[in-house]
């Protein structure tokens, strides 16, 4: 049994982060059903078909289409609506009221609705109606500007922060958080999650601005203790042309890398306070390209082996390949198989949270738009001849 079971999710969401946290939400029992346009001539190629079920942030989700843009697609989206307990969608402010389906509206149908709106700028201020993606947020929350090398542009991240740690994370919790109070009060409320507003929370909870509020002490690129100029934290090369990562912040775990490679000297090195912000002095950056020249004498794997009997913060820069068939990734059941009725074998990236006493499955692969369409609307007690009506004006597929 899922700690979720028994929850009814409706999902309206175009892109990723918006479709992850109903995932995370289905992983745990809870039903998630995605309402999806309706596509004429969508493309059912074996190619594509294989593609679509291994969508990560699908799996465990039901699929129908529904055109809400028609009056009769919004009549059968507001009888789904009057018993879900969670309504998560990613559009812009404004697109759920002009679709009949906003919070106001549905409230007044469910009392103990939780309708959960992921989007750029949040549902109110100066900026809501703007478009953005992951990158852009990362630059007006200041995060863009603080990574890479000190004279050189900012390095482009993957989108996994503001699109994933920020929106659907904080995404998730707040729809937890919401079915939480209404255990306490009944009522269901609206979460408002912001892809910039959490991509600020995040950076607020680095070491990078621990003291700028205090004592005005500002970030920059490529500095600071965790700028990856000094030695004790920095990505070395090995001999055979691979990345090590080093990561000895704290005296004792530096003091044991510095015995590993032979260098007791260099543990004068060790981080302290005042490197907080500042970027590393030429005796710091100096004794970093005597380490990377050390590095180089010996393979990756031999280095890492070597590093982690010694009690060191090492890890291996794993191309995807590699990391898929980690032990350790593969103890923890990230890497797991689901059987397809149709497909066979769909290899998925497993549950991250483990719970003990109601642990999360993967009951599912992503499935196909549209496929659940028929029997949602015969749960909704409609007629085969009212379900073909609803195909004949395109409201359905």
């Amino acid at each position: 049994m899922g700690v979720l079971d028994g929850i009814r999710i409706l999902e309206l969401a175009r892109v990723a982060p918006a479709e992850l946290p109903a995932m995370m939400l289905a992983d745990m029992g809870a039903e998630v059903l995605k309402i999806e346009t309706p596509e004429p001539g969508r493309d059912t190629s074996d190619e594509w078909v294989r593609r679509t079920i291994h969508t990560f942030v699908n799996r465990n989700k039901r699929s129908m289409t529904l055109n809400m843009k028609s009056p009769e697609g919004q009549k059968v989206f507001r009888k789904l609506a009057s018993t879900a307990d969670v309504i998560v969608e990613g559009f812009r402010p404004g697109v759920m009221k002009r679709l009949g389906a906003d919070y106001e509206t549905l409230r007044a149908l469910n009392p103990r609705l939780i309708y959960c709106s992921l989007s750029g700028f949040g549902q109110d201020g100066p900026y809501r109606d703007r478009p953005a993606h992951d990158m852009n947020y990362l630059s007006l929350a200041g995060v863009l500007n603080l990574i890479g090398e000190k004279d050189r542009k900012p390095v482009i991240p993957l989108n996994l922060v503001a699109d994933y740690a920020g929106a659907s994370l904080h995404g998730a919790l707040g729809i937890m958080m919401a079915l939480f109070a209404r255990e306490r009060t009944g009522r269901g409320q609206h979460v408002d999650v912001s892809y910039l507003d959490t991509t600020v929370s995040l950076l607020a909870a680095t070491p990078n601005m621990r003291f700028f509020f205090s004592d005005g002490l500002a970030p920059r690129r490529g500095e600071g203790f965790l700028g990856g100029s000094y030695p004790y934290y920095a990505i070395y090369t090995t001999r055979d042309d691979q990345l090590l990562t080093i990561g000895c912040t704290e005296p004792w775990l530096w003091e044991n890398f510095c015995n590993a490679i032979g260098r007791p000297d260099f543990k004068r090195f060790a981080r302290t306070a005042d490197q907080l912000v500042r970027a590393a002095n030429a005796e710091e950056e100096a004794s970093r390209r005597e380490i990377e020249a050390l590095i180089r004498t010996r393979d990756r794997d031999e280095w890492y082996e070597l590093l982690v009997k010694a009690d060191v913060c090492v890890g291996k820069v794993y191309d995807i390949p590699e990391m898929v068939a980690d032990p350790q990734i593969n103890h923890r059941r990230m890497v797991v198989d689901v059987e397809h009725p149709t497909q066979g074998r769909v290899r998925q990236i497993g549950v991250a949270i483990k719970l003990s006493e109601t642990p999360g499955a993967i009951r599912s692969a992503a499935p196909m738009p549209n496929e659940h369409t028929e029997d949602v609307l015969k749960d909704l007690g409609m007629t085969a001849a009212e379900i073909a009506d609803l195909r004949r004006k395109g409201v359905v597929e």
